[in-house]
């Protein structure tokens, strides 16, 4: 069956809007599912797909990091984990007679949803300098032009090596292992973007930078707090294990400045009673300003203290330091400065206390909305400073919980791929490989742009992501790229990172996590680690999208090969042929992986070791867990303004777009919207309906705007404001970043509106993702070449 053509970009962004939902998931939820699927890879493709996605013997999703523990429904995925396989196993195909057909200037017009319906790349392709159009080119060629570039720096330190979320251990092992062979610890990462601040703080406070609890310590919690994040969007398998732990009796505070669908009540489609009648997650809704949550724990901290009872002693006594500096602080925390803080009634806390205080077990989770702001890191330290108090760490039911994005991006990072390596690994990794690899800082994220913008790296590699549409300040970041001499793209799909580049830029399609790999050592197998520390073997079963594509493993060690020559000892060539000698590595130098490859050979994989989890142990610079005691921080919003946070739809993954719908939020057909308190909204003049330009007000003085965006009268937190990125990622400065761990502060934008009106102001540009460059409203969808269905 051939594919369907790709949709044409919308010409207009003027949304329908209606009443939010409020419930998530059921029959809806399966329609959507199916209906996307088979769009993209038709019945009998979709069929043997989905039935293979997180199964023990199938594929792991390319979508969020939540784990599947080990009892597995036969759909064990959720709708947007369906809509982000259905991309990949899209039977649409962008081949070299696509960009013949489409100058680049042309695909830099277009939306990035419109460039992802393409589907998947399937030839190697190079933009030379000052060319219109990417053209095929060899693999050989490609690594040879990568080669000469590379070697051509005054110093290692030019190039910048990025990481996606979704490169499985193995690739982001080797691409670790090359940066640093080649001399440089430039390997910014997706972490930067998101959880950057939540290890910055565990590691401070518990000395190990990843949550620490399992799938079965959720079911087994009294209480659940949801802070900052939305699971009927982000995570919705996540809302499974709620229910599961609502029906063992435990109960939920969620804390969040928008009411969100999958938290009122949870259709489970995998159940007769879910689909029919569902389950009421929310016991309790703080419905907080933004970046106030620091403010709402210290107060909650101070509470517990001075309850009966209410800190755990003997655990304070024997595991902690800090205690006292951290409780006189917390003493301070006066009503007047929460209540402003949180914008929360006192009633409010103190019904929430009362549930903290008739818990044993209980699990913080939280996301983007604890991680993204000034005082983030001093946000978790807070959250951790609370659990501490109870003795809710390294006991079953209990512990910190940060909800990572993306499949394997906390596998990442445990493979190396970090800018500050720890001396440990950087020891061992010497001792394995017998080069000395480079011991100074590389750059992240933020850094990576400045350098670029400086002219201080001149070479971009990308292993997956989005990085342009990805990261702050979209006018500097874009402009940073263009003064790269080379930027290398490794994708399955186009997005806005293929069209702003540098004077040269390359194309290399891989495979995805839904293709077979077959190398010379036989069928490959890759390894993925979930937000909860499980490690298991991914196994893709589509034939790949074309004979031309190489794996990432694959692609770094030939580039290893380009680059570094015969001088280089590394066993590159044999890495690619057989994956499991790239475990075997692995194995001998981070801790937790030893036998891996018999581990991986289990079904369900194994976990990794977490001394705070496992032991009550530590391993922080006094030997135990750090209580802290930062001031009380939170956004101050001059009259007039509101404090914006950047958001999903639920239509999107990241920055892929799905589509142009958020339907628990009642909005269609549109991306262009903020969403306003209709008490704001009047105070502002801002009619239901009427378009307006947000523009963030910043220390810098520089004006950043997004143009022509429809106001939504929705019930946020009061003073607060909501819109989708990647369009208003031009409003973050790329300096306005949080301490500590450099995070953009994307969850809080002082804006204000200009230009209100009443009128849809018309072709609103879409291909700058904020910028207001108009599309011409007459080109038809893209012309890439009809694929046949494949079972």
């Amino acid at each position: 069956m051939a594919r369907k053509p790709p949709v044409g970009d919308p010409v207009q962004d003027a949304p329908e809007v209606g009443a939010p939902e409020h419930a998530a998931a059921g029959l809806p939820a399966i329609g959507h599912t199916l209906r996307a699927a088979r769009r993209q890879m038709g019945v009998r493709r979709t069929a043997a797909t989905l039935l293979k996605v997180n199964q023990k013997d199938g594929f792991d999703c390319p979508g969020c990091a939540w784990p599947e523990g080990d009892r597995r429904h036969v759909a064990e995925f959720c709708e947007n984990g369906a809509k982000a396989v259905a991309e990949e196993a899209t039977l649409r195909r962008v081949t070299p007679e696509f960009f013949a057909a489409h100058p680049v200037a042309e695909l830099a017009g277009r939306s990035g949803y419109w460039l992802g319906q393409q589907g998947r790349i399937t030839h190697p392709m190079y933009l030379p300098a000052g060319a219109a159009h990417y053209e095929p080119v060899s693999w050989e060629r490609a690594f040879a032009m990568i080669a000469e570039e590379l070697t051509a720096l005054s110093s290692p330190d030019e190039a910048v090596f990025y990481t996606s979320g979704r490169t499985s251990n193995e690739a982001a092992f080797l691409l670790q292992l090359f940066a640093r062979e080649f001399g440089t610890n430039n390997l910014p990462d997706c972490s930067n973007m998101c959880h950057e601040s939540s290890g910055s703080a565990l590691t401070e406070t518990l000395g190990v930078g990843k949550g620490s609890v399992s799938l079965e310590d959720l079911h087994q919690a009294d209480l659940i707090i949801v802070a900052g994040q939305n699971p009927g969007t982000n995570h919705p398998r996540m809302l499974s294990a709620l229910e599961r732990a609502k029906s063992a009796g435990a109960r939920i505070i969620s804390v969040n400045p928008l009411p969100e669908a999958g938290m009122e009540r949870f259709k489970n489609p995998q159940t007769a009673r879910g689909m029919l009648r569902g389950t009421p997650l929310n016991d309790l809704f703080l419905q907080i300003r933004i970046g106030g949550d620091q403010a709402l724990f210290r107060m909650l901290n101070r509470l517990v203290i001075e309850a009966d009872g209410g800190v755990d002693e003997e655990f304070v006594r024997t595991y902690t330091h800090g205690y006292e500096a951290f409780r006189g602080a917390a003493l301070t925390a006066g009503w007047d400065e929460t209540l402003a803080a949180t914008g929360l009634e006192r009633a409010e806390v103190e019904r929430a206390l009362a549930m903290v205080l008739e818990s044993r077990r209980t699990v913080v989770c939280w996301a983007m909305g604890l991680t993204q702001h000034k005082h983030a890191v001093a946000t978790i330290r807070e959250l951790v400073n609370f659990l501490l108090l109870r003795g809710a760490v390294g006991r079953p039911g209990a512990g910190v919980c940060p909800v990572r994005g993306h499949s394997n991006v906390q596998g990442d990072r445990t493979m190396g791929i970090f800018e500050r390596p720890a001396a440990a690994f950087l020891d061992a990794l010497e001792k394995e490989f017998g080069f000395a690899p480079p011991r100074h800082h590389g750059l992240d994220v933020v850094r990576s742009i400045r350098a670029l913008r400086d002219g201080g790296a001149k070479v971009f590699f990308a292993m997956g992501g989005n990085f342009v549409a990805a990261s702050p300040d979209t006018g500097v970041t874009e402009a940073a790229m263009r003064r790269a001499r080379l930027t290398v793209q490794v994708s399955t799909k186009l997005n806005r990172s293929h069209v702003v580049t540098g004077a040269r830029a390359l194309i290399l399609p891989t495979l995805g996590r839904t293709d077979r790999d077959v190398q010379r050592g036989g069928r490959q197998v890759v390894t993925v680690e979930d937000s909860m520390g499980m490690v298991h073997a991914s196994r893709g079963n589509l034939p790949p999208a074309s004979a031309e594509l190489l794996s990432e493993p694959a692609i770094v060690a030939r580039l290893a090969r380009a680059v570094l020559g015969p001088g280089s000892a590394t066993p590159w060539e044999g890495f690619e042929a057989d994956y499991g000698t790239i475990r075997d590595r692995i194995a001998r130098v981070i801790p937790g992986f030893e036998d891996f490859n018999e581990k991986i050979a289990r079904p369900g994989g194994f976990t990794l070791p977490h001394a705070p989890r496992d032991e009550r142990r530590f391993p922080t610079a006094t030997g135990k867990a750090n209580f802290t005691a930062a001031p009380v921080e939170y956004p101050r919003v001059p009259e007039g303004r509101l404090l914006l946070q950047t958001l999903r739809s639920h239509d999107q993954y990241n920055t892929t777009i799905y589509g142009l719908d958020d339907r628990y939020r009642g909005i269609r057909g549109g991306r262009r919207v903020v969403l306003v308190h209709p008490e704001d909204a009047a105070g502002l003049g801002l009619a239901d309906g009427a378009y307006t330009d947000l523009v963030s007000e910043w220390t810098d003085g520089v004006e950043r705007r997004a143009p022509g965006f429809r106001v939504v009268h929705y019930p946020t937190a009061r003073g607060c404001a909501a819109a989708y990125y990647p369009e208003t990622n031009v409003l973050v400065p790329l300096d306005s970043t949080a301490d500590t761990s450099n995070t953009p502060v994307s969850k809080s934008v002082v804006v204000r509106f200009e230009n209100p009106g009443t009128e849809n102001p018309g072709a609103v540009g879409l291909g700058t993702e904020g910028l207001g460059t108009e599309i011409p409203g007459t080109e038809g969808p893209g012309t890439g070449s009809p694929a046949t269905e494949n079972p």
